[in-house]
């Protein structure tokens, strides 16, 4: 069945999936991604996002609905994708939706307020308070929601918050039940949001560290809001792709400094050879140098089981009170 616009609504399933229930007793859950990452990463966002959906929901069906704000910057290419692939925004509430994850983008103004997605995102914020279960605001987007919101606003770090991070688990909740004390979560961002001024306005931090400050953190409503200030969805090369981009915009002089290497995320050798393709850089910066840039891939191993776990909640929480609204 097809979308009021023509796009297709994406069936997530798995063979464990299909065999663990009779299928007169699964309603499928539907989720909503309104994945606002740039050109580069539109593609590796969905299907970081398919994949930890999949492996997160063995006992019921996910049906993944696609979505885009307007105003986000996109070329001739990224926007047509979008055009085909994307429902649009103005449907997002016009079928059955019972969770919601929107993702952050790339920022391109000092003040998100004025970003030229701000006026739809804001509107996204209020409307999902009224019609979402659950949304999982991530990074940037968690950013937004808060500032509109509270007021709370962020501030920028000395530098980027790039790596894997041990967290601490803080705060209970159900979506964190049985959660091992302390977890790994990748991190990349310009920009945090002060731990008290969310404490002071209701926000009830769950997971966190001195390096990162908050990790994960709730607030309940009508609808139950999750800020993820990491990136627990990314696959194991997504940091790689991300300082090979900074590195080469650094040679292509559109950036003044070297970007740090992530942080626990490479092995010792890899982060050897990074430090020799550094010196080579900054004695000779040529954008031709990209070429000779080391292959690595990162530890997906340290983030990926708990995102699956407390996902998994997530999705359970979702269809208890989507049962629940189901018998009303």
């Amino acid at each position: 069945m097809s979308n009021q616009d023509g796009s297709q609504p994406m069936m997530l399933t798995t063979s464990s999936l299909l065999n663990t229930r009779h299928p007169s007793d699964r309603r499928e859950l539907v989720i909503g991604l309104v994945n606002n990452m740039p050109d580069g990463a539109l593609h590796a966002t969905e299907r970081q996002f398919k994949g930890l959906l999949i492996a997160a929901s063995p006992d019921f069906p996910i049906c993944l609905r696609l979505f885009s704000l307007p105003g986000v910057p996109r070329g001739d290419q990224a926007q047509l994708y979008v055009s085909q692939y994307y429902e649009h925004i103005g449907h997002l509430w016009s079928g059955r939706l019972d969770g919601l994850i929107v993702t952050g983008t790339e920022p391109r103004a000092r003040s998100l307020a004025n970003e030229p997605y701000w006026p739809a995102l804001k509107q996204l914020v209020d409307e999902a308070e009224d019609h979402a279960i659950s949304t999982v605001w991530s990074c940037l987007a968690a950013h937004a929601a808060v500032l509109h919101m509270n007021g709370v606003q962020r501030r920028p770090l000395r530098e980027k918050l790039s790596g894997v991070f041990e967290c601490t688990k803080i705060g209970d909740h159900e979506i964190l039940a049985d959660a091992p004390l302390r977890w790994c979560v990748p991190h990349s961002r310009q920009n945090g949001l002060p731990e008290e001024a969310l404490v002071s306005k209701g926000y009830r931090i769950l997971s966190g560290s001195l390096e990162v400050g908050a990790d994960m953190f709730v607030k309940e409503g009508r609808s139950l809001f999750i800020f993820l200030q990491g990136h627990p969805e990314y696959d194991p090369d997504a940091l790689f792709r991300e300082y090979r981009r900074d590195v080469r915009r650094f040679l292509a002089a559109e950036r003044d400094d070297y970007p740090s290497m992530p942080r626990g995320y490479f092995d010792s050798d890899t982060e050897a050879a990074f430090a020799v393709f550094r010196e080579r850089a900054m004695r000779d910066r040529s954008s031709d140098l990209l070429l000779h840039f080391p292959q690595a891939s990162g530890k997906a191993d340290a983030w990926r089981e708990p995102a699956v776990h407390w996902y998994g909640h997530w999705l359970s929480y979702l269809a208890q009170r989507s049962n629940a609204q189901h018998c009303l």
